[in-house]
């Protein structure tokens, strides 16, 4: 089984487009006509991103929500130098016994986001 796509509420539709479009290397492509804004974020052809409106609330951790994204990408160093960059903040996680190392950001609404990068193989 695949995860399809993932549906983010954002109060700021255009923020939150552009900050995806420009961290993630998405592109906005074609969505349905829903009677509502929104957009649907591209990645290899496939909508992987939905953009809908939300109310505004403050993102929190006392409701049943889902708590973060994880993104699986290529080139840890340049998306570093890139939020670097950008002025962006984040934080990082390395996980030698997995060969992975993660960065974590939020949207400009608050949603927390896991860039998670496989540089090599585990180590037993």
């Amino acid at each position: 089984m695949l995860i399809d796509h993932v549906t983010l509420r954002t109060a700021d539709l255009e923020a939150t487009r552009h900050f995806l479009e420009d961290l993630l290397s998405l592109t906005t492509g074609s969505r349905p006509d829903f009677g509502f804004p929104g957009y649907w974020l591209y990645s290899g052809g496939e909508p992987v991103v939905h953009l809908i409106p939300g109310g505004g609330a403050a993102v929190g951790r006392n409701a049943e929500t889902i708590d973060h994204v994880g993104f699986r990408l290529e080139g840890y160093d340049a998306h570093r130098r890139k939020l670097d960059t950008s002025a962006i903040s984040y934080s990082t996680m390395d996980l030698p016994d997995l060969g992975e190392r993660r960065l974590f950001v939020r949207t400009p609404g608050g949603i927390l986001l896991e860039l998670v990068f496989r540089e090599g193989e585990a180590v037993n």
